[in-house]
């Protein structure tokens, strides 16, 4: 599977998002009322005030704090080099992001897990709500499915089956990849962004996310993992 995409022309990304204000309490009025209105089928018995720890996975209440970039690279071994774009400034961080992917050719082709579903909307709704111009790659209205060069690991693994949800920490455990669940997972991002004041630790975790999407592209085209020595973390 996959054979016929040149891995030098993929790019992979995963990112991280926190609730927009470390509690509920300081939300404004009007977003609160928003907020319990959103999350109504959502919440079940749990507050508003309850919810809002997972206020991150929305992108009208949540924001990035980083966006980690994956390329393969090819030599006398298969390498992958990483880089992230990170920070407390949301608009400076997606404007470096942007002004990255510009650059890019556009034979460029982005892959994520859950990408179609989670990754890739938010950053364009993340984009155009801070003012920041979309790179071509993140331009799709009006294409056709097949004029989009997005790539979707979860989907893949569905193989038409809408009703599969596949989380990455699974498929990585089916392959016998090295896992990036070996300190923190997605729940307790905005705890350590706003109580431990820890953005390195959930850049580092984003960017195991990108390795291991990366080794399961890898596994899909029933080629080996990537040797951790040729895997560079760089910036």
């Amino acid at each position: 599977m996959l054979e016929q995409y040149d891995l030098g022309n993929l790019m992979v990304l995963d990112i991280e998002t926190v609730p927009q204000y470390a509690t509920h309490a300081e939300v404004p009025e009007h977003f609160q009322e928003l907020w319990a209105y959103k999350t109504r089928l959502q919440r079940n018995d749990a507050t508003p005030e309850e919810f809002y720890e997972r206020a991150g996975i929305w992108a009208e209440f949540g924001k990035i704090v980083c966006i980690s970039v994956g390329i393969f690279l090819n030599g006398k071994k298969p390498a992958l080099r990483v880089k992230s774009f990170a920070g407390h400034d949301e608009k400076e961080l997606l404007a470096a992001f942007s002004k990255m992917l510009s650059s890019q050719p556009p034979s460029v082709i982005l892959c994520a897990h859950n990408g179609k579903e989670f990754d890739f909307p938010y950053i364009c709704r993340r984009l155009l709500i801070n003012g920041v111009p979309f790179p071509p790659h993140l331009q799709i209205a009006g294409k056709k499915p097949w004029e989009i060069n997005h790539l979707d690991t979860m989907e893949l693994w569905k193989f038409g089956d809408y009703k599969n949800y596949t989380s990455l920490n699974l498929l990585t455990a089916i392959f016998n990849i090295p896992t990036s669940k070996d300190d923190i997972d997605g729940s307790q991002v905005a705890h350590v962004y706003y109580t431990e004041n820890n953005l390195p630790r959930i850049c580092e975790y984003c960017q195991k996310d990108v390795i291991a999407t990366a080794q399961l592209i890898r596994r899909y085209r029933g080629e080996e993992l990537i040797e951790e020595e040729c895997i560079t973390i760089v910036g």
